[in-house]
C-alpha cells in the first residue's frame, strides 16, 4: 500500500499541475488540447538546460534540478505563446490549433533534440539524459501508519506544486485578475463593456496554462524516465484535460480526479508485480487511467457545465 500511494502521488501531482493550466486556459474561454505539446516542449527546454549546464557549468550541482523546472515553465509558457497567437490574435478554431500544436511539438522536440545532441556530444540521438532528483522524507509524519506514506520519498517538486496550486487557486477565486478571467470564459461582452481587455486577459491565461505544463512535463521526466526523448508525449497531457473535465474546470475536484489517475496507475503497476505477471501485463495495466476516464465520461459527462463562451471566437461587435 505503502508504494501504492508514493508513486501513485508521483504521477497525481504533476497531472494537477497541468490540469491547474489547462484550467486557467479554459476559464478564460479557449480550448486548450495543447497541454500535450506544452508539456513536451517544456521537458525539451529543461532537458536542454540540464545538459548544458552540466557540460559547461557543473556535473553536480544541486541546483540543477530546481533550475530545470524553471526553464521547463518557460519553455511551455514560450510554446503556449503559439497558441494564443493563433486564437486570440488570429481568431483560429481552438481545436485545431490545439491538435496542430501537439503534433508540431513532437516533430520539433525530436528534430531539435538529435542536431542537439550533435553538438553538444557529437552522437546523434533522440534523448536528453537528466541527473537524478533527489528525494526526501519529512521525519515523524511518514511514521503514522498508511498515512505516512504520503510524506514518504517525496520528491521536491511536489511540494513546489502543492504550493502553487494554493496560489493559483488564491489567484483564480480571490483576486481581480481571477474574476476577470471567469468573466472572459462566461461572458466576454461585459468584460469588454467595462474597459477589460478580453484579448489581453486570455493570452495571459494560455501562457500561465503552458508554463504549469511545462513545469508538470519536466517532473514526469524526473518520476518516470529520467529522460526526454518522444515517450514523453504518452498521453499525459490528454488524461490532465479528462481531468479538468471531471473537475467541472474546478480546481480541487480536479485535484482529487488527478488523485484516482495517480492512484490507478500505480496500483495497476503494483496489482501486477504482485501476481508476478511480465512486463507486457505492466503495459496493460498502464491503461487503467485511460480505461477509467471512459468510465466516468459516461456517468459524469452530463453533470458537466462547462464555461458559457469557452471555444467561442469573440467578436467586439456581438455586444
Amino acid at each position: 500500500m505503502e508504494t501504492v500511494i508514493i508513486n501513485g502521488m508521483a504521477f497525481a501531482l504533476p497531472l494537477f499541475i497541468m490540469a491547474l493550466g489547462g484550467i486557467f486556459s479554459e476559464r478564460s474561454g479557449i480550448i486548450n488540447l495543447a497541454l500535450e505539446g506544452f508539456q513536451g516542449f517544456g521537458a525539451f527546454a529543461g532537458a536542454l538546460a540540464v545538459n548544458i549546464i552540466v557540460l559547461y557549468v557543473a556535473d553536480d550541482a544541486g541546483f540543477i534540478p530546481y533550475a530545470a523546472l524553471f526553464v521547463a515553465a518557460l519553455g511551455g509558457m514560450a510554446y503556449a505563446g503559439l497558441h494564443a497567437l493563433l486564437c486570440v490574435k488570429f481568431k483560429a478554431n481552438q481545436v485545431i490549433s490545439g491538435v496542430v500544436i501537439n503534433l508540431l511539438g513532437v516533430a520539433l522536440t525530436a528534430f531539435f533534440t538529435s542536431r542537439i545532441s550533435m553538438m553538444l556530444t557529437g552522437t546523434r540521438s533522440n534523448r536528453f539524459s537528466v541527473n537524478i532528483f533527489p528525494r526526501f522524507t519529512i521525519p515523524v509524519l511518514s511514521d503514522i501508519p498508511i498515512i505516512g506514506a504520503f510524506f514518504t520519498n517525496l520528491f521536491p517538486f511536489q511540494v513546489i506544486i502543492i504550493l502553487l496550486a494554493l496560489v493559483a487557486y488564491y489567484c483564480m477565486y480571490k483576486t481581480k485578475f481571477g474574476l476577470r478571467l471567469r468573466a472572459c470564459g462566461e461572458n466576454p461582452q461585459a468584460v469588454d463593456s467595462v474597459g477589460i481587455s478580453v484579448a489581453k486577459t486570455r493570452v495571459i491565461a494560455v501562457l500561465i496554462s503552458g508554463a504549469l505544463a511545462g513545469f508538470g512535463g519536466m517532473c514526469f521526466v524526473y518520476s518516470i524516465t529520467l529522460e526526454f526523448s518522444p515517450l514523453i508525449y504518452m498521453g499525459f497531457g490528454f488524461l490532465a484535460i479528462a481531468a479538468l473535465v471531471f473537475g467541472n474546470w474546478k480546481i480541487v475536484p480536479a485535484f482529487f480526479a488527478c488523485l484516482i489517475f495517480g492512484f490507478a496507475r500505480s496500483g495497476g503497476h503494483w496489482l501486477i508485480l504482485r501476481l508476478g505477471r511480465s512486463a507486457d501485463y505492466i503495459d496493460l495495466a498502464m491503461t487503467l487511467p485511460y480505461l477509467i476516464t471512459l468510465i466516468l465520461l459516461i456517468y459524469f459527462s452530463r453533470a458537466n457545465q462547462m464555461p458559457r463562451a469557452l471555444g467561442e471566437i469573440y467578436d467586439k461587435g456581438k455586444r
